[in-house]
């Protein structure tokens, strides 16, 4: 969940859509400190947590004590902390009755920005969704200042993990990787072809949660909004998101398209190409950004230069051919010319079949 600070002067787009350094303001993201030391939040001031918590708890999600979630956590525990970010604390635990099985507690932290409301919006959305590849909302609590969300617990933990974590000895191959991404997909076109269509505005890998087989499951709708109405194109909203992920006509506009989290999509699916962050100032100059850097070697001649060196050549040039143009479709500067999640699903299912 982003965090809001100053209010910059945008810039205009280019190709990559990314602010460069400087030119936007910081914060943090949801599911960790930082995502690469630089997550983003591009407009608005810090608004206080609102005192007022009464929620109407959707159908099927449950309303805790905090005395449960105290004793299932074992009191919140150090040793059951299994990440933490803007928002606060995720804790591992166990409930008593009536669930088998393993929970995540996420904690709101009490100096959180803008905390309530994207612990309300989780409820709002997630409450009332249910797909194999969004994560389920088991329920909430808000009782004397404190709020928690309680969720499936995902024992894989993140793409975000897999792809970028360096203590790691192993790999995602190529299968899993594809796997992965399609979950991904057929989550977005979910939310994307509801009757009243959900943007998720803030997708990135940390937000992908991974089960014991690695299927995916898009997690942190904080951030989330309801798509247009009234036969309008967008929505106008305050610009929030990790820096380089938020699509380039959202950045310097504030308008936030059904399509905007295409980009976003694309972004991550190079990344899972390449095994390189959206972002990466550790980077040789001209390599920072990983769209920019991709660009020029999106050819069959080109194309393994930049495919990640992990995988040891194990994987079909032509499928991550296929994968890399179907990238720089999602990329493209204008919303219209982005092709739909559905479409995006399609391409993706068909990789998976080779």
């Amino acid at each position: 969940m982003g965090i809001c600070w100053g209010a910059p002067d945008y810039p205009s787009p280019s190709f990559n859509g990314y602010l460069k350094p400087g030119l936007a303001s910081l914060s943090f993201s949801s599911t960790s400190s930082s995502e690469n030391g630089l997550s983003t939040s591009l407009g608005g001031r810090p608004t206080e947590v609102v005192p007022d918590v009464e929620v109407v708890p959707p159908p099927n999600v449950r309303v805790f004590t905090y005395k449960e979630l105290q004793k299932a956590t074992r009191n919140f525990k150090p040793d059951s902390n299994i990440g933490e970010g803007a928002f606060g604390v995720v804790y591992k635990g166990f409930l008593d009755e009536g669930f088998h099985g393993a929970i995540a507690v996420k904690k709101l932290n009490a100096e959180s920005v803008q905390g309530f409301k994207e612990w309300k919006s989780e409820i709002n959305f997630l409450g009332t969704l249910s797909h194999p590849n969004i994560v389920k909302l088991l329920g909430y609590c808000s009782e004397d200042g404190h709020l928690l969300l309680v969720y499936e617990y995902m024992s894989k933990g993140t793409l975000k993990n897999h792809l970028f974590r360096r203590a790691s000895t192993e790999t995602l191959p190529w299968t899993l990787r594809i796997q992965i991404a399609t979950g991904a997909a057929r989550g977005l076109a979910f939310l994307h072809q509801l009757d009243r269509q959900i943007i998720c505005r803030d997708f990135k890998p940390s937000n992908i949660l991974l089960d014991g087989d690695l299927n995916a499951r898009i997690s942190d709708f904080g951030l989330a909004r309801a798509g247009p109405s009234d036969d309008r194109s967008h929505v106008s909203t305050q610009v929030v998101g990790t820096y380089g992920y938020a699509a380039p006509e959202y950045i310097a506009t504030g308008r936030l398209y059904v399509k905007s989290d295409v980009y976003s999509f694309g972004v991550v699916l190079l990344e899972v190409l390449t095994g390189r962050r959206a972002y990466d100032e550790n980077r040789p100059s001209g390599e920072h950004f990983v769209v920019e850097w991709v660009r020029p070697h999106v050819s069959k001649r080109k194309l393994a230069r930049v495919v990640d060196p992990r995988l040891e050549g194990e994987y079909p040039l032509k499928d991550a051919l296929v994968l890399a143009q179907l990238a720089y479709h999602c990329l493209q500067m204008e919303p219209k010319s982005r092709p739909s999640m559905a479409e995006v699903l399609s391409t993706l299912e068909e990789i998976a079949t080779h």
